[in-house]
C-alpha cells in the first residue's frame, strides 16, 4: 500500500483564512447578507457565493477534468459575465443554505487538495497549476473577498503572516499584469521588500542588487495586488519607471484587468 501523501503546509493556512471569514458571516442576520460591498453590484452574499463557486471549480479541476472543461467552455462563451452570473445565482440562495454550501464545498476542496499529487499540474482558467499553487490561489481569493465582506460590515481585520502567500502570488504575477493590458513586460527583475505584519521581518523577492525596487508594508502590497485599495492610499513605494508603472496595474488574480478602487475610498 502506498504511503499517504504528506499534507501541504499551505492547507492549514487556507483553512485558517476560511475560518476567519466564516466567523464574520456565521451569525449575520439575513438582512446583512444583502449589504453592498465595495465591489459594484456585489453584496456580502455575492462574495460568499463567488467563493463557493470557485472552490467547486477548483475541486473539479483536481478530481474531474471533463467536468472542469465544461466550466471553462461556459466561461469562454461568456468571458465578461460568467463570474458575475455565477455570484448572482448563488446570492439568490437563503443565507443559511448559502453558508452551508460554502462550508461543504470548502471541506470537499480541502480533501481534494490533500489527496492531489504534488507534482501534477492541474488545469485552471489560466496556466495549469500544482496543488500547492492552487491552494495558495484559493487563500488569496478568500482573503481578498473576505476584505470586501469586512469592509461592508465595517470590521477591521488584523493582518497575519498568511499574507505571505498573497504577496508571493502578487510578485509572481508581475508579467501577467502587463500582458493582460497588452503591454510588454519589463526585461529586468525587480527587488521587492515587504515588512511582515506585526514584526520587523522583511519578505524579499528578486535580486538584492536590482536597481528597480518596490518597498512597503506587506499588508498594503496585498491590498494593492488584489485591487482592494488604490495605490494613492497605501504606503507602497516604487523606485524606477517600470516598477512605478507596475504599481499602477498590479493584479494577483487571473482574468481581465480589474477596475480597482478609487483613491480615498473608505475602507
Amino acid at each position: 500500500m502506498p504511503e499517504p501523501l504528506a499534507p501541504l503546509p499551505v492547507l492549514a493556512d487556507l483553512r485558517a483564512e476560511s475560518q476567519e471569514l466564516d466567523l464574520l458571516v456565521a451569525d449575520l442576520p439575513d438582512a446583512d447578507w444583502a449589504r453592498p460591498t465595495p465591489a459594484p453590484g456585489w453584496t456580502v452574499a455575492h462574495q460568499i457565493a463567488h467563493l463557493a463557486w470557485t472552490d467547486r471549480a477548483a475541486r473539479l479541476a483536481l478530481t474531474d477534468a471533463d467536468a472542469f472543461a465544461g466550466m471553462v467552455a461556459a466561461a469562454v462563451r461568456n468571458p465578461e459575465s460568467f463570474v458575475d452570473a455565477a455570484a448572482a445565482e448563488g446570492a439568490t440562495l437563503p443565507p443559511a443554505e448559502l453558508l452551508k454550501d460554502w462550508r461543504t464545498g470548502r471541506d470537499a476542496l480541502d480533501a481534494a487538495l490533500a489527496a492531489a499529487s504534488p507534482d501534477v499540474r492541474y488545469p485552471w482558467y489560466g496556466p495549469p497549476m500544482k496543488a500547492a499553487s492552487m491552494a495558495s490561489a484559493r487563500l488569496m481569493e478568500t482573503w481578498a473577498h473576505g476584505q470586501d465582506v469586512a469592509d461592508a460590515l465595517e470590521v477591521r481585520r488584523t493582518p497575519t503572516d498568511r499574507l505571505r502567500h498573497v504577496a508571493r502570488i502578487g510578485v509572481r504575477a508581475r508579467d501577467y499584469a502587463f500582458a493582460v493590458r497588452g503591454l510588454p513586460a519589463p526585461a529586468e527583475e525587480f527587488r521587492v521588500e515587504l515588512t511582515a505584519p506585526g514584526s520587523a521581518e522583511v519578505w524579499t523577492y528578486g535580486p538584492a542588487d536590482a536597481p528597480q525596487r518596490v518597498t512597503g508594508p506587506a499588508h498594503d502590497f496585498c491590498l494593492l495586488v488584489t485591487q482592494r485599495a488604490h495605490r494613492a492610499d497605501l504606503a507602497v513605494v516604487a523606485t524606477g519607471p517600470d516598477a512605478d508603472r507596475w504599481l499602477d496595474i498590479a493584479q494577483a488574480f487571473a482574468g481581465p484587468a480589474g477596475a480597482g478602487r478609487e483613491p480615498g475610498a473608505a475602507r
